[in-house]
């Protein structure tokens, strides 16, 4: 069974729903937990997990469920994950508090893509879920929301200081999502009468003091004008210090934040632009796609014409070209566990390689000296054997390593020239990736 991961979950928006409830640490679990899974197996239905994870992975069920909170108890806590392993993805993080500062019930929710919550009745499903759970668990706050748009908003601090945050915990409406439980002290605050005359799509009063608010029908159409603008209406009816016009302008640019935009990279490392904006935050992706959509690499000028290249000026040409394969070796050697495809030593794998050490921000997280003596020889030497591997290249061997050429058609190409330039900082990786020189000599190589 495959578990998708937080990883995966990163691959395009979600519904998030974090919700700490208090519980009763010295009950008997399964008797406490039981309307929280009850809950969850009767409104998930279509999303409802299939997996649970402890020390060991299992098949849900109860049963499971308690055999994993056992396994992963100590003397402050228990913490399991509950999965489905097919679409739509759901990660489920439970978190018991078992002590007696804090007996809660911490729960993390977030199923993938956010669009299967276009469906209003989907949606009524996931809300009666939560509003069972505050009535049976008080929270002082919980919300379900896009992913996307959360991080935008700065939530869980919404610029307050970790200290601050803790302290202070959910001490005033910062924020309307769409779907919102307001525990009794947050109520009073705002004011129970002023809370429950909301103007949003479902308000309702639970029995436990708490407030449930649902600001528009579906999930997945937050950022369309409509929903904006209603929930831009919740927050200030509860917030009255905050201007209508400020806060739906500020709803707006979130919408426009997270527009879809069409990649159009440039070719040469479109496969290696892909896997540079799969790293990004799913709130900053479009705009990292339009920054790279205009974003042109320079052109690879790591040549001279054939005519012009340096003679060989060693005794033994064969014994300083193994010289250069062992060089590439150390680089196999160095990424083989992390980049497997570093073994093949084609085209792709100069992507992959590309892609990881800008993944690892290598130029600028380990020591210059080391990346100078050891991985720019390590790198230029790999670039020159693909060259020399796939387009019938041919090492012209010097005294000095960095003068070391490879021919191919009418040029000969630099690579440790190439490599010194590409390991200077994070940008120099892309903007002398192996992968866009390699593009270029294959268009010259006759």
């Amino acid at each position: 069974m495959k578990l998708l991961t937080l990883q995966d979950l990163n691959v395009e928006d979600s519904l998030r729903l974090f919700f700490d409830g208090a519980f009763n640490p010295h009950a008997e679990l399964e008797r406490e937990l039981e309307p929280f899974l009850q809950a969850l197996e009767k409104y998930a239905v279509e999303w409802m997990p299939n997996l649970v994870e402890g020390k060991r992975r299992r098949k849900y069920s109860r049963t499971a469920v308690w055999k994993a909170l056992e396994e992963t108890r100590d003397e402050y806590s228990s913490i399991i994950g509950i999965y489905r392993t097919t679409s739509p993805a759901v990660a489920l993080t439970l978190n018991l508090g078992l002590t007696h500062r804090r007996p809660e019930l911490g729960t993390s929710l977030e199923v993938q893509p956010l669009s299967f919550f276009a469906e209003a009745e989907r949606c009524r499903k996931f809300v009666e879920m939560v509003r069972v759970w505050a009535s049976r668990y008080p929270v002082p706050y919980a919300a379900a929301h896009s992913m996307a748009d959360d991080q935008l908003s700065g939530a869980p601090y919404f610029g307050r200081d970790d200290e601050t945050t803790r302290r202070d915990g959910f001490d005033k409406v910062y924020e309307v999502c769409w779907l919102n439980v307001f525990g009794p002290k947050l109520v009073e605050t705002v004011g129970r009468e002023r809370m429950l005359s909301t103007p949003a799509h479902r308000v309702e009063e639970l029995p436990n003091g708490s407030v449930l608010l649902v600001t528009w029908p579906t999930a997945a159409d937050f950022a369309t004008e409509d929903a904006r603008q209603a929930q831009a209406r919740a927050l200030v009816h509860l917030r009255p210090d905050l201007d209508f016009t400020t806060v739906l302008r500020t709803l707006r640019e979130r919408s426009a934040t997270l527009a879809p935009v069409e990649p159009h990279f440039h070719p040469d490392v479109a496969p290696l632009l892909s896997r540079v904006v799969d790293d990004f935050a799913i709130s900053k992706r479009q705009r990292k796609i339009a920054e790279l959509n205009d974003w042109q690499p320079p052109e690879p000028d790591e040549w001279l014409p054939a005519e012009s290249a340096l003679l060989p000026d060693v005794n033994d040409q064969d014994l300083v070209r193994r010289y250069y394969a062992t060089l590439s070796e150390h680089l196999v050697a160095l990424l083989h566990s992390k980049v497997p495809s570093v073994f093949k030593e084609t085209p792709e794998s100069l992507t992959e390689v590309d892609a990881h050490f800008w993944l690892e921000n290598f130029p600028e997280v380990f020591e210059r000296k080391n990346i100078d003596e050891h991985a720019v020889p390590a790198v230029g030497a790999y670039l020159g054997q693909v060259l020399v591997r796939n387009l019938g290249g041919q090492w012209i061997p010097r005294k000095k390593l960095g003068e070391a050429q490879v021919l191919v058609g009418q040029r000969v190409w630099l690579p440790m020239v190439r490599a010194r330039r590409y390991m200077r900082s994070r940008q120099s990786l892309l903007d002398y990736s192996l992968t866009r020189l390699y593009r270029e000599a294959e268009r010259h190589r006759s």
